[in-house]
């Protein structure tokens, strides 16, 4: 007895699926094969539906199973939920590998300016559907977009670690002159704050943390502290100091686009601190937020990036995450 509409059970994707390779294959042999089950499993899947249905969908002639007109027509019914099921297959598997969606970075000016737009080419490369979303702000509003979620990873240059972020050191510097190729310091490996004085010196925005750290250094070193010019960004302070404004002290990050040789397009050479002034370039994420795909592999491009940096006052290329983040 037919059962009508109303009786009908919910028919299951995966007998649909049998019905579908059967309607291909002609032999239960042959379809079992193709979806990777056994020949009964395809079998009771066959029978199963035939009793939801109250149809017979198959007919045997001979080795094969000719598909019944009933068959034939609720196969078209079902062909474009297949085409469906193979897309959004195809989606999942590249938004597990990367290969589509958007991404949300955010980071300082020094590897904003630097090594981001180095990962960034390789990362998109190989990758012509996914876009990108990519912003230079302070640290403070870095951290305040990873952690409210604006943006999926911030890259920066801090202390250490910080509060209410994931956070991972990519790489370690030391803050660095930037001087003029034939400056008498330039022959030195390392350089003191003191041998600065009477030079004219550009320096950073005290209310930045790198322009604090730059401060205290002539502090302990009892040296007076008085730039002639002063920048809210170390990437200005070393584009003033390439025109022949004055020297300066910056993040080796700053310091590489202007410095003479291969790892550099300009004439000024970049010596470490004597003093002990750490700046380390770190990434940051969301706490208790699953990674994507796609954030992990730009993440892993920008672990290679920078640890393939070459630039005088990078002591360390030891990738860490702090402990206890998750």
């Amino acid at each position: 007895m037919t059962k009508g509409p109303e009786n009908l059970p919910e028919t299951s994707m995966r007998l649909l699926e049998i019905f579908a390779a059967m309607m291909g294959q002609r032999t239960t042999v042959a379809t079992a094969e193709s979806l990777g089950i056994s020949q009964p499993a395809v079998s009771a899947g066959l029978r199963q539906l035939e009793a939801q249905l109250g149809l017979t969908l198959f007919e045997r002639t001979g080795r094969h199973l000719e598909p019944t007109l009933e068959a034939r027509n609720l196969y078209e019914e079902i062909r474009p939920l297949f085409g469906i099921v193979r897309s959004f297959a195809m989606r999942a598997r590249d938004l597990r590998n990367g290969r589509v969606g958007r991404l949300r970075v955010i980071a300082t000016p020094p590897p904003g300016y630097s090594v981001i737009p180095q990962a960034m080419r390789g990362f998109l490369d190989t990758r012509p559907d996914v876009t990108v979303s990519f912003d230079v702000r302070r640290l403070d509003n870095v951290l305040h977009a990873v952690s409210t979620g604006q943006a999926d990873v911030g890259i920066g240059l801090a202390s250490g670690r910080v509060p209410n972020v994931n956070t991972e050191e990519l790489l370690l510097g030391q803050m660095v002159a930037l001087l003029p190729r034939d400056h008498p310091l330039a022959r030195q490996e390392t350089v003191e704050v003191s041998a600065l004085t009477g030079e004219r010196f550009i320096g950073i925005d005290q209310e930045s943390y790198l322009g604090r750290m730059v401060a205290q250094a002539f502090e302990e070193a009892h040296v007076t502290y008085h730039p002639q010019i002063e920048t809210r960004y170390c990437q200005t302070a070393a584009s003033l100091a390439a025109s022949g404004m004055g020297v300066c002290i910056v993040d080796p990050w700053s310091a590489q686009p202007y410095l003479d040789g291969e790892t550099g397009g300009g004439s000024l050479v970049a010596r470490p601190l004597a003093q002990n002034c750490p700046v380390r370039c770190m990434m940051f994420t969301r706490r208790g937020v699953p990674h994507s795909g796609l954030l992990k592999i730009f993440m892993e491009e920008m672990r290679r990036a920078t640890a393939a940096l070459e630039i005088p006052g990078l002591v360390s290329a030891r990738a860490t995450t702090a402990p206890g983040d998750s």
